[in-house]
């Protein structure tokens, strides 16, 4: 990509897409495209057909979704599926009509077996049953990784999918109905240091294995597989050699509970931590395998303790607000 080459990054408020916007006006991409949710319904085939054919962008980052908690996936499977499939389909298919360079699509690890192996590798998918609680929002992004396989073979497009682990960072959610873990975790132990509380309750045994990336490192991973050259994307797309996507994530993993307690002394709480072991613990583990990213040469950079510090700095800052 060159500094002036126009870029739509699709998704620029979410998590994943704020950060990639960051990145790149950071290393000086000035051309870039970018459309808030009411300004454009990624749903709206018309919609999304007049932006590609008035833009006409060169490379497209795919990072808008309908996301949520463990909660709201299992409460509204079918938004999840419909919203999902809708948005990926449109901007796929109008990047192929409107000649797109290439397209970078995202998704998350949950595509993966309830019960895969560990750590899991990208030739696990479809090798098992899902998870039944996200099984809708998984097979959306499934599709979406078969799609832009068919597109590649059929039509010679470049367009790749990359699968992120767990994410957090800026701009995440700290619900404590809708947030995963990490950022769930962050918002319970502040407030409960600013309410003076003598406990924390944390859900489950603490002793489930999870692996976790900064949102920024995610970023960029993004651009390092957006600006490969030209044969390693194809060596990366190759239908006999590899499975058409890559993994995104630390290849490290912590335990609930030993997370809870680094996030306790971040926090600066004081008081006591309670694990909850009536409440279920979940998949026992849940790693990627991260080695094929590493082969083309990409690695994460923050650690989770300097990651999770700035996270909540930013959480401070935007609280008050």
């Amino acid at each position: 990509m060159n500094k002036d080459s126009k870029i739509y990054v699709a998704g620029h408020r979410g998590l994943v897409g704020s950060a990639i916007v960051r990145r790149l006006q950071r290393d000086g991409f000035t051309n870039l495209i970018l459309r808030t949710s009411g300004e454009l319904d990624l749903r709206d085939q018309g919609a999304v057909t007049r932006l590609f054919a008035e833009e006409r962008p060169e490379y497209v980052f795919l990072a808008a979704a309908k996301v949520g908690g463990i909660v709201a996936n299992d409460s509204y499977p079918a938004e999840f599926i419909y919203d999902n499939l809708m948005i990926q389909t449109n901007v796929i298919h109008q990047a192929w009509r409107n000649g797109v360079r290439k397209l970078l699509f995202l998704g998350s690890t949950c595509i993966y077996p309830k019960l895969a192996p560990q750590p899991i590798k990208e030739e696990y998918l479809l090798t098992g049953p899902l998870e039944p609680t996200n099984d809708a929002y998984a097979v959306a992004k499934i599709a979406g990784i078969t799609m832009c396989k068919s597109y590649n073979r059929q039509y010679g497009t470049s367009f790749i999918s990359a699968m992120p682990t767990n994410l957090y960072g800026p701009h995440d959610n700290f619900d404590l109905e809708t947030s995963h873990v990490l950022p769930a975790l962050l918002r319970k132990f502040h407030d409960a240091r600013v309410a003076g509380a003598d406990k924390v309750v944390v859900w489950g045994s603490g002793s489930p294995l999870r692996e976790f990336v900064h949102v920024d490192d995610v970023a960029d991973a993004c651009v390092f597989l957006m600006t490969r050259p030209g044969e390693v994307t194809a060596s990366l797309l190759d239908p006999h050699t590899s499975p058409g996507f890559v993994n995104i994530g630390s290849g490290e993993e912590i335990s609930i509970g030993e997370l809870a307690l680094l996030i306790k002394d971040i926090v600066g709480f004081g008081g006591e931590l309670v694990f909850d072991n009536s409440k279920p613990d979940g998949t026992p583990r849940k790693l990627s395998d991260v080695s094929r990213l590493h082969e083309l040469g990409w690695r994460h950079r923050l650690g989770l303790r300097e990651g999770i510090r700035a996270t909540y700095e930013w959480y401070l800052s935007e609280a008050g607000k």
